[in-house]
């Protein structure tokens, strides 16, 4: 007898979205004249939601803390550190960055989430800043209270110092990366227990969320599709087709025709890691990047290049900003732009990556988390369009670092 084919967990949380808005648009009428659901059932859901972002919220520190630490400390190899791994991880931040500025400059535009009108926020957005004091408060002074307090730029650079640090010293600063390794795994496997949690947290905040403010709540999310989709095109048609004429100087049609089984199945797995081979035999057998260059330049993208999650956290963090009436200040943008980057580098291949890393995101911009729960539903969605630009921007770096190697393609 043939087993049945399990739900993915994007597709459980998917369900849990979809049943929980259902439920809150025929409940939210019942509300005012029914005490027991105004009492019982809104408290429970309310309660169980905010049992899941306090779970969520467990994670983020000692999660990403591990992770940079490794991850820091793979890229922290002077063996690793030269010619070659300079200028990728370069490419890779700049890549980064632009994306995060396109996904800033589109919810700016299109602005998804106006009109939403969620009241009740349970936090508020920080005091502008300026650029000086941004780029000053990501340096810790004391990392313990960073660590304490959750301050995740202040985290990610302190774990990032440690990372680079502890190879430098090397026989001596095993011990310390092999309990960071240990940790990180530990994290991953609670995270991965978490997010079993995810569809009921999903589906109980949506039915409070569509309880209180009805139907008014679907109308952005079709303008939150558009405006990541579009940024991710944006970012294949500007700044990859850029790099590849720019550079490598070969038509973009001759880069994404020898990409296109990698994008596609990027597009349909929604896994980088799992695509890996495939761009590996993409950027070798039909772009003619070398093995020396591509062995090393994708894996290291899969780990820390992910310009189509940049793209989503930047709409996203000014969706839920906007849903909630929250104004967000330049300084406020510009500290979402250094978290996703740094951010970035050691938390690819986590599951629920997604999630977390939005979730840090809102923190650290002080936006309220409880808006994960609005794009949760339409991740599935989402990170079909992420996890083909971030496969595409590993294998578009790779043919630029063989080409500034001397490399014919």
């Amino acid at each position: 007898m043939q087993e049945k084919k399990k739900l993915s967990l994007i597709a459980k949380i998917g369900i849990g979205f979809i049943i929980g808005l259902i439920l809150g648009f025929v409940i939210g009428p019942l509300a005012p004249n029914s005490p027991f659901v105004a009492k019982v059932i809104l408290p429970v859901l309310q309660l169980i939601g905010n049992i899941f972002l306090s779970l969520l919220k467990m994670l983020i520190v000692p999660l990403v803390f591990s992770s940079l630490v490794m991850g820091a400390s793979s890229i922290g190899d002077p063996k690793v550190l030269g010619r070659i791994g300079v200028k990728t991880i370069a490419f890779y931040l700049g890549t980064t960055i632009v994306a995060i500025v396109i996904g800033l400059l589109l919810g700016n535009i299109i602005q998804p989430g106006v009109g939403m009108a969620i009241e009740g926020a349970k936090a508020v957005a920080k005091e502008p800043q300026t650029i000086f004091d941004v780029i000053l408060n990501i340096f810790p002074a004391n990392p313990l209270k960073a660590l304490v307090e959750g301050i995740m730029l202040q985290v990610i650079v302190f774990a990032l110092f440690l990372g680079v640090a502890a190879t430098l010293i090397g026989e001596r600063g095993k011990a310390f990366l092999e309990f960071n390794s240990s940790l990180a795994e530990v994290m991953f496997k609670i995270t991965a227990i978490v997010m079993k949690t995810a569809p009921l947290g999903i589906f109980a905040l949506i039915a409070v969320t569509a309880a209180k403010y009805g139907p008014a709540v679907l109308a952005p999310f079709a303008k939150v599709i558009f405006a990541i989709y579009l940024g991710c095109i944006l970012q294949m048609l500007l700044v990859y087709s850029g790099l590849i004429a720019g550079i490598v100087h070969k038509s973009p049609m001759w880069f994404f025709s020898g990409v296109r089984e990698a994008m596609l199945a990027a597009f349909v797995t929604r896994t980088s890691a799992g695509v890996l081979p495939i761009s590996m035999d993409n950027v070798q057998n039909k772009l003619g990047v070398s093995e020396n260059v591509s062995s090393f330049v994708l894996p290291l993208g899969a780990t820390i290049n992910m310009d189509g999650t940049a793209i989503y956290e930047g709409v996203c963090a000014l969706f839920i900003a906007q849903a909630f009436g929250i104004d967000l200040s330049l300084g406020a943008q510009l500290g979402i732009l250094m978290t996703a980057t740094l951010a970035s580098i050691g938390t690819a291949g986590v599951p629920g990556a997604g999630l977390i890393m939005l979730s840090m995101v809102l923190l650290s911009a002080g936006l309220p988390i409880e808006g994960m729960a609005l794009v949760a539903g339409i991740d599935a969605v989402l990170d079909m369009a992420r996890t083909c630009v971030n496969v595409t921007g590993d294998m578009c770096v790779s043919a630029v670092i063989a080409k500034t190697e001397g490399e014919k393609l």
